[in-house]
């Protein structure tokens, strides 16, 4: 009686193995898992459908087995995007929710305008916004969120800057909304603005028009 049982369970494992390996196969062929239907989210619906066409040369492609690095690539291409999540939903949906990239920045380049995004990325525009600083001067990204980053780490109010200066010396100046003009060091930059948040908290009845940092540990001002 073990014997005959123990026959009985090889046999089944041995048929089993062979349905497997048979449907795998067919699986891969079939029409049943082969993409039909391409939905991107989280942009404007002109941008969404703009990536949706740059995909559609994946339909009717296996989507078990996708490549990756072009849907990537493709993704990346659009300088919008500041991150994005790759759903399969079988048998037949690619899923792509997009989270955009914050405009922090504006500038000219070129005679043309752009937005520089959160992601390093500059988006052609036509017009320029109110709400964000307008960037004068020839500067690398790098020079940009090392500003950014010092600005955010000292908690001082980046939204109420109206204009930054970058000079080939590697400075910034900062022109507030309010007028006020700012010459910063080219080093310790967030000890400085940690240093003109105290000195502003502690002067807010003078009518203060320039504030000159570039003497360490020094507020040179002008009223």
């Amino acid at each position: 009686m073990p014997q005959q049982k123990s026959r009985k369970i090889l046999i089944y494992i041995f048929l089993f193995l062979i349905i497997g390996t048979l449907n795998n196969k067919d699986l891969t062929k079939s029409n049943f898992i082969k993409l039909n239907t391409i939905t991107v989210s989280g942009l404007k619906e002109k941008n969404n459908i703009d990536l949706v066409n740059k995909l559609n040369f994946l339909k009717f492609d296996n989507l078990m087995f996708l490549d990756k690095s072009q849907i990537v690539d493709i993704i990346n291409s659009n300088t919008l995007v500041e991150k994005f999540f790759v759903i399969k939903k079988y048998p037949s949906t690619l899923n792509i929710e997009i989270q955009k990239t914050e405009f922090l920045a504006q500038t000219k380049k070129e005679n043309k305008n752009f937005f520089l995004g959160s992601n390093g990325k500059l988006t052609r525009v036509d017009n320029f916004r109110s709400d964000i600083p307008y960037i004068f001067g020839e500067f690398k990204n790098k020079d940009f969120f090392e500003l950014k980053e010092a600005v955010d780490e000292s908690n001082f109010r980046y939204n109420q800057i109206k204009r930054l200066f970058f000079y080939k010396s590697g400075r910034w100046d900062i022109e507030m909304n309010n007028g006020l003009l700012i010459k910063l060091p080219r080093k310790e930059v967030k000890e400085s603005l940690k240093l003109l948040i105290i000195f502003l908290d502690h002067n807010k009845k003078k009518n203060i028009k320039e504030v000159d940092l570039r003497q360490n540990k020094q507020i040179i001002i002008n009223d």
